[in-house]
């Protein structure tokens, strides 16, 4: 079997002292699985009795598409089923003559496994997640925590390999714009693979791409990690970018907007507001409800904000926050608020809000006066997954809950609660176009 240019580049990846995880990713066409699929059986004919695994998010999948090309890279190297390796599709494992074994498995969330316990006694030596992008980051993640089977026997490192189309969720923030920033770890690596990598592509393939619409063509023939292809996206990403630059935001008055930290690792957010200016962002680590609740107290004090311009989570330790400070408290699921008399078509507050931010932002309504770049960045990560749930449902407006977008971002979307609560304020005083 003769690699592509690229292909090679990632194997010595995934075989230097380094490398811990690899994304392999890009566009259509660019041998991914197939490179996946070698570096899989390489491993196990190289290293006598280690485990691999070989996964994707549905296991049906995996067994119409991953495993064909698992078998068609075996068939190049020489290798013959009953002979060098037999297929077991009741455990879907292959057995290799020395021993080796490699899982195939899916890795989907399932809402009865949402901790991936099923995987706690797996012990494995490497792993490919064969279209990463479709699964979530914890199972990622989890997968990473089982690598460990025999690495101290032939002075291996955990190793993961990863490929996938462009997807914006957890591979674009964790591996493409760290790769394209110039900031990513060095136990991480990510090669970008195009169909133009591979010369063994069929032209009618490469055709077939060719003739897609723009998004998909940009996706997939491209390679392009910074399309926008989601219907149900409320805000437009230039809209998100220019957030920075509306500097033509006029002053007005002065509003206090907190996101009250309810878990370890999540992180209290202030907004000061001055009208539709967010003019200063706190961010609190670790900060108890005493110490979060002095803090607003003293910038209340020094912006001259009354206590009726405040308003802050009050789901979970928020509503201690709210009792001390005596002010709003935001209810996530509670009743939508009635605009010129009418009742509102939204399933609570919170999506409410959102409808009401993302009007504002895609008409340059809003702006945020902030230059710290690991902050703009988790803006623009967690606007951009603020998408209308069940779009294809006629029932009442709503968006993707938080555990969602924890999902697809690998953390609680702070920030953008933050921003949405603004409107609050906004809609007690509505306009016209407001009405929903």
């Amino acid at each position: 079997m003769i690699l592509t240019k690229k292909q090679t580049k990632a194997l010595d990846l995934l075989e230097d002292s380094q490398t811990h995880e690899l994304i392999f990713g890009g566009g259509a066409g660019g041998a991914k699985s197939t490179l996946g699929c070698y570096w899989q059986i390489k491993n196990r004919l190289k290293y006598q009795g280690t485990r691999g695994l070989i996964g994707r998010a549905v296991l049906k999948t995996l067994k119409e598409t991953t495993l064909q090309t698992f078998f068609e890279v075996a068939s190049m190297q020489g290798l013959k089923s009953g002979n060098h390796y037999t297929f077991n599709q009741q455990s879907n494992q292959v057995t290799f003559f020395n021993g080796s074994t490699i899982l195939f498995k899916d890795l989907f969330l399932y809402p009865s496994d949402p901790n991936f316990d099923e995987l706690g006694s797996l012990e494995i030596t490497d792993a490919f997640v064969d279209e990463c992008n479709q699964i979530s980051y914890k199972a990622w993640s989890i997968t990473g925590s089982r690598i460990r089977y025999k690495l101290t026997d032939y002075n291996l490192i955990p190793k993961k390999l990863g490929t996938c189309n462009p997807a914006k969720n957890w591979v674009y923030e964790k591996y493409y714009k760290p790769h394209r920033d110039g900031y990513l770890n060095p136990k991480l690596s990510f090669v970008q693979s195009l169909i133009g990598d591979n010369p063994n592509i069929s032209k009618h393939y490469l055709e077939n791409l060719q003739s897609l619409e723009d998004v998909d063509r940009e996706r997939l023939l491209h390679g392009n990690w910074e399309y926008d292809d989601d219907p149900a996206r409320l805000v437009d990403f230039d809209a998100i970018n220019d957030l920075f630059q509306n500097t033509h935001v006029a002053k007005g008055t002065k509003f206090i907007t907190a996101d009250i930290a309810r878990f370890g690792n999540d992180s209290t957010v202030i907004g000061v507001w001055n009208g539709l200016r967010c003019e200063r962002i706190e961010v609190l680590k670790h900060s108890d409800i005493l110490n979060t609740s002095n803090r607003i107290k003293s910038i209340m004090e020094a912006e001259q904000i009354q206590v009726s311009h405040v308003v802050v989570d009050e789901d979970g330790v928020g509503g201690g926050v709210r009792d001390f400070l005596r002010c709003k408290g935001f209810v996530n699921n509670s009743t939508p608020i009635e605009v010129l008399g009418k009742k509102q078509n939204f399933n609570h507050l919170k999506s409410q809000c959102y409808f009401y931010l993302a009007e504002r932002i895609n008409k340059g309504e809003i702006y945020i006066a902030e230059n710290r770049s690991e902050i703009t960045k988790s803006i623009i990560q967690e606007l951009e997954q603020v998408k209308r749930d069940k779009i294809d449902f006629d029932g009442k407006l709503s968006v993707i809950s938080k555990d969602k977008v924890k999902e697809k971002i690998g953390r609680s979307p702070d920030f953008s609660d933050m921003l949405m609560m603004r409107m609050y304020f906004e809609i007690k005083k509505p306009r016209e176009f407001f009405v929903y």
